[in-house]
């Protein structure tokens, strides 16, 4: 699988669900931290992409700190509006783990804190917007990690 696709306590189904056919389309792993906004059965998750669910590859862990127990050794980078670096400025490699916050409030204070060298982020070219919708925000990413990989 070329790349790892971290959701860090979703809340949003059908966003989830989106990024869930996006990662079955891009041959990428979904890993989906806990707690989550909603029901993995959800009917707005189905909607979005379960009936795809049985054939993508889905990882869960039950908090932050198991998922960092269990990919301690795993090349990251995490998307922020905070960041400083663009998302042009990541070198992709193959099982890179890509790693998203929550639609509300992104990614945890001190996660960014501890991971300042591989915080980026999207550019935005309005001051009128704070961030992009997550699912977008990781096609985006996930596609331009796929275009370096080729």
């Amino acid at each position: 699988m070329p790349l790892n696709i971290v959701l860090i306590e979703p809340e949003i189904p059908n966003n989830t669900g989106n990024i869930g056919r996006l990662a079955l389309a891009t041959g990428s792993k979904l890993h989906l931290v806990k707690p989550f906004g909603f029901e993995i059965d959800n009917k707005r998750l189905k909607r979005a992409g379960l009936d795809y669910w049985q054939h993508l590859e889905v990882i869960y862990y039950d908090s932050i700190n198991d998922f960092f127990v269990k990919n301690s050794e795993a090349k990251m980078v995490f998307l922020s509006s905070h960041g400083k670096q663009s998302h042009w400025d990541i070198n992709f490699s193959d099982d890179m783990f890509v790693v998203f916050g929550k639609e509300s409030v992104g990614l945890p204070k001190p996660l960014i804190e501890k991971h300042k060298d591989q915080l980026f982020k999207i550019p935005m070219y309005s001051e009128h917007i704070r961030s992009l919708n997550l699912a977008n925000a990781v096609s985006i990413i996930i596609y331009e990690g796929l275009r370096q990989l080729r």
